[in-house]
């Protein structure tokens, strides 16, 4: 079963054009659009035009593809698949720190598009004690079956904040005490030579450009991580896997 199928299945979905429409009108909590490919319909460009206006992820793909994802069996060329899981809010994520009784450590995603990445940061999240994961509303994989299955059910048990504006997020974190550190491959701080121990906000950037200006403009430190290969920089998860485990061992 393709990728595209599997995923539908496993999400929830709005079928057909006027659904979609209104649910982009609304504000819904959308992840990703499937269309027709090569359709020349209008209502379908407006869709497309308007799902990238918001910073969806839109997919064109072939409409047999459609018809194995439909449960409507009407969808018109388009489906949109909404979230699997229950977000939280950045309080709430405080609110577990504080009723571990440890300082809060936070990992914040600033445009992980892909969603095996982002299962990966989570899981990774989850197994070192993270208290929580931020990701941004718009331009960046949600929470959907593939980061469901990528994380290896870690997403079930981490608490997730999906926000408007990720520089907002980072300023409500600095006011509740916590030191918010980028990685960045000319960071200046390295990564074995700082203190991670207290209170902890790890932003990690996106796949192709990293970090945007104004959240690396919202970071107190940038780490930097030592490379010896020919390479200049790692995978988005394998560098926060790395980090996360650094701060885990320094609290330990």
């Amino acid at each position: 079963m393709a990728e595209e199928t599997r995923e539908a299945l496993e999400n929830e979905r709005i079928e057909g054009r006027n659904a979609v429409i209104e649910a982009l009108r609304a504000g819904r909590a959308i992840d990703k659009i499937y269309i027709a490919r090569g359709e020349v319909d209008k209502t379908l460009g407006h869709i497309a035009s308007k799902a990238r206006e918001q910073g969806l992820v839109v997919v064109e793909c072939d409409r047999r593809k459609l018809d194995l994802m439909s449960r409507t069996h009407a969808h018109q060329g388009v489906i949109a698949l909404c979230a699997v899981k229950e977000t939280v809010s950045v309080a709430d994520i405080l609110a577990i720190a504080a009723e571990r009784g440890e300082p809060p450590f936070v990992i914040v995603c600033d445009e992980i598009s892909d969603g095996h990445n982002l299962g990966a940061i989570i899981r990774s999240a989850e197994c070192a004690g993270a208290h929580g994961v931020v990701i941004p509303k718009r331009r960046s994989a949600g929470l959907t079956a593939v980061v469901d299955k990528a994380s290896a059910g870690a997403a079930e048990h981490m608490a997730v904040a999906r926000v408007a504006n990720i520089p907002a997020a980072l300023q409500e974190l600095k006011k509740h005490g916590l030191w918010v550190y980028g990685t960045a491959a000319d960071g200046a701080s390295d990564l074995w030579h700082t203190d991670l121990s207290g209170a902890v906000a790890l932003v990690i950037g996106s796949e192709g450009d990293g970090m945007g200006r104004l959240v690396r403009e919202n970071c107190d430190f940038i780490l930097s991580l030592p490379m010896k290969g020919r390479v200049s920089s790692l995978n988005a998860s394998v560098a926060a896997g790395i980090v996360m485990y650094e701060v885990m061992r320094q609290r330990n």
